[in-house]
């Protein structure tokens, strides 16, 4: 069973922030992926450590990119609820859930 899973919206985010960091200059979108990795790492070890942003979730910032992980803490998987651009409206993502 995976420890982490996304909402389809979330890795839509993912893979649309890959490609705009990848066109914006080679291996910069590989960069952002693996610190979004390294952060879900330190999630799935530590999953109550991280700043609540409402009543179920949870956010971890992604090291070097303005970049937080919106996830929910559950027996398991975590659920990774948003990608979140931390410049955007701050709470784009309630809908979600």
């Amino acid at each position: 069973m995976p420890l982490v899973e996304f909402l389809d919206l979330a890795q839509n985010e993912l893979d649309d922030t890959f490609k705009y960091y990848e066109f914006q200059q080679e291996n910069l979108g590989y960069r952002f992926v693996e610190e979004v990795m390294n952060s879900l790492e330190l999630i799935v070890a530590y999953p109550a450590a991280w700043t609540k942003s409402s009543v179920s979730t949870r956010r971890c910032l992604v090291k070097t990119f303005p970049y937080g992980i919106i996830y929910q803490k559950r027996d398991n998987p975590i659920l990774v609820v948003a990608v979140a651009n931390l410049h955007k409206e701050p709470d784009y993502w309630v809908s979600r859930l």
